[in-house]
Parts: structure tokens; sequence; C-alpha cells
């Protein structure tokens, strides 16, 4: 049974997008007292009073109790839990605005996935060192996530990812509902890169789904994608079963088979012939896949991980590589065969890993009935 949300609960949320709206439905329906922060006062006021947001969720009836504003002192105001949901890449310009009048106590949760270009850091890294807080006061929270299946309230989960164990369940207990149900765990590294990474992926499926290839090519990408997926965040510091929980194999299923993925629709748009500025361009929303491929490469050679996949969508995206170039070179360039891991180190050992993993996420879903576990 899941635990009650004290009445009144304040918590905010910044970035009236199509997914902060979602959450911010989530958090309302879950029974806390929400403050909505759109930059366009005109949104603002259609979301509290019309309580509709025609521009990023056309048909989609909101909370009575969701109210909106377009000032980020009365957002804050108060509030217990802050929700961030503004493009990766603007995050510290709209977090230093923000400062100011964010509680001294409170939690502070991204519900981003990207990696700020100019640093290569994680949003909760970055949230860390423009407020000066610690990282126990942070969350992130990450899974098979598209927002208008959500406000449709199609059942899904997600992971809320914590270095303190009470602030993740904090944060959980909050968004968590009839149709939204939020696991947990200490992993936030391996939780963020997965929201990341599988972006990448995402890319790659919607390039070659543009070129017209078929579901033997989307289906050795996605599984050689997770491994490069699972590479990459080890290298860092991850659990390897993170990647095969909500996090990684959960994210990466849905962004890479549904239309409702911007990530797969850009790839998509790449692999029939348009530019990438024609891509940026017919994106009505942030793109974060598009702005992570280069970061991530260089996060990856720094620490002598392969990503061929990644590699591939960086060059289409550059224009040295033709689209349906990309799936002959799903592992390497080399003729030699290859173990099917891209490491050497520790097969055997990887590999039962990610399958207890991937038993222990089934085994969860089975008994979504508890309280908040740990993913």
């Amino acid at each position: 049974m899941k635990p009650k949300v004290q009445p009144g609960k304040r918590v905010a949320v910044l970035g009236a997008g199509s997914w902060g709206t979602t959450f911010a439905k989530i958090l309302a329906d879950g029974g806390a007292d929400v403050m909505l922060w759109a930059r366009r006062p005109e949104l603002a006021r259609e979301i509290s009073e019309g309580r509709r947001n025609s521009d990023y969720l056309p048909g989609i009836n909101l909370p009575v109790g969701l109210r909106a504003t377009s000032r980020l002192d009365l957002a804050l105001l108060g509030a217990e839990q802050v929700f961030v949901s503004v493009p990766s890449q603007s995050l510290r310009e709209n977090l230093i605005q923000a400062q100011p009048y964010i509680s001294e106590d409170a939690i502070v949760v991204s519900l981003m996935k990207g990696v700020e270009r100019s640093s290569g850091m994680r949003m909760s890294t970055v949230i860390e060192q423009v407020l000066q807080i610690d990282p126990a006061r942070i969350a992130a929270i990450s899974g098979p996530n598209l927002a208008l299946e959500i406000a449709k309230e199609q059942p899904t989960a997600a992971v809320v990812s914590s270095a303190s164990l009470e602030t993740a369940q904090a944060v959980a207990v909050l968004a968590t509902t009839r149709y939204f149900r939020s696991y947990v765990n200490t992993d936030v590294i391996g939780t963020e890169f997965g929201g990341v990474l599988k972006n990448l992926i995402a890319l790659a499926i919607g390039i070659v789904d543009g070129v017209g290839y078929g579901e033997n090519t989307k289906a050795a990408i996605i599984t050689r994608g997770l491994v490069e997926m699972t590479d990459f965040s080890v290298a860092y510091g991850a659990h390897p079963e993170t990647l095969a929980g909500l996090a990684g194999l959960g994210d990466l299923i849905a962004t890479c088979q549904s239309p409702l993925s911007r990530n797969n629709t850009a790839g998509r748009l790449l692999g029939q012939g348009y530019s990438y500025n024609d891509v940026v361009k017919q994106m009505q929303q942030t793109t974060e896949g598009l702005a992570s491929v280069g970061p991530i490469l260089e996060l990856a050679r720094a620490r002598g991980v392969e990503m061929p996949i990644v590699e591939q969508v960086r060059q289409v995206l550059a224009g040295t590589l033709k689209p349906r170039d990309l799936a002959p070179h799903l592992t390497t360039d080399s003729d030699e065969p290859q173990g099917e891991r891209t490491t050497d180190d520790g097969q055997a050992h990887g590999g039962a890993a990610l399958w207890g993993a991937v038993k222990r996420t089934f085994d969860q879903l089975r008994h979504s009935g508890r309280g908040p576990g740990g993913n």
C-alpha cells in the first residue's frame, strides 16, 4: 500500500514542456500541492485557467489542483521538493536564476536526460555545482517515460535515484499514482547515464528505420547498443544491473520503438536524407540526443571505451557517413571474429550479472503492488 502524502506537500516543477507538465500532473494526482513554472506567461495562464497545455500535450485535461506561473519566485515559494525539467543545455542558466528562491533544505530532482555539452557533466552534478548543495539532497528520475502516454494515464514505471536512499524514497512516495510507479536505487551514475545513452541508440534506430531497414537490423542495434551503454556506464562507476533495469533497458526499448520519441523521430528524418540543420528546425522540442553525441564520445575516449554505434551516429550527423551505411558496421571495422561483448574482462560474470538484473526487473514489475522498492 502506498504511503500517504502529507496534505499540502508543496512541490515545484520547473519547465512546462511535455515532460515537465506530465510530471506535474503525476505529482498533483499523487496528492501534492504543485506549482508549475512556465517561461511564457500565456502558457502559465492556459494551464491555470484552461487546465490545458495545448502546445505540448494536446487533448489532455490537467488536474484542477495544478497551478502554473511564469514567476520563479512564486513557483519556488515554500517548495519542499523542486523537480527540474528544462533543456539540459540551459540547466545551468536556469539554476542560477532559480537559486535565490530555492529553500535551503529542499530536495532538487532532475527530470532531464542529457549531459552538459561544455563540461560533459551529468545533470545532478551540474545541480550540485551550481546550487552548492549536498548530493544527498539531489535525485534523478529515469525510465520508460514517454510523456504523452503517461499524460493519458497509461501505466508505466520509473526509478528515482539518489546518493541518499531516504531522499529517493521521499521523492518516490510523491511520484507514485495508480498509473505511475516509482522504484528507488542509489546508483545515480547508472541511472543518469542510462537515460542519456539510450537517446543515442534511439537516434541510430531512427536512422536505419528512415533508410528502410527491418526488425533484424534494429534488434541488433538495440542489443549491441545496450552493451555500449553498459560498458560506458560501468567505466564511470555505475552498476551493470542498473543498465538492465528501468533506467537502461526499459527506457531503451520504449525510446527505440515509439514514434513519440523525439530522438527516434530525429534519427528517422536523418535516415530519410534530411541534414542535421533541417532536422533541428523540424523538431518542435529539444532532442537531447543530438546535443549529447559529442560529449559522450569524448567521455568514452577518456576511459578507453569503444562505442562504434554512437560513433557512426556522429558521422551521420556530420555528413561523413551515409545513413544506409550505418547498419553493416554494428560492432567494429575489423574483420576478425569477436566475442559478443565489447570487452574481454569478466565476460561470463558480466553476462550473468545482466541476466540476473533483467530477471529482478521483471520480478519488480510483477510485484508492483508493494511500496517503493529497489531497482
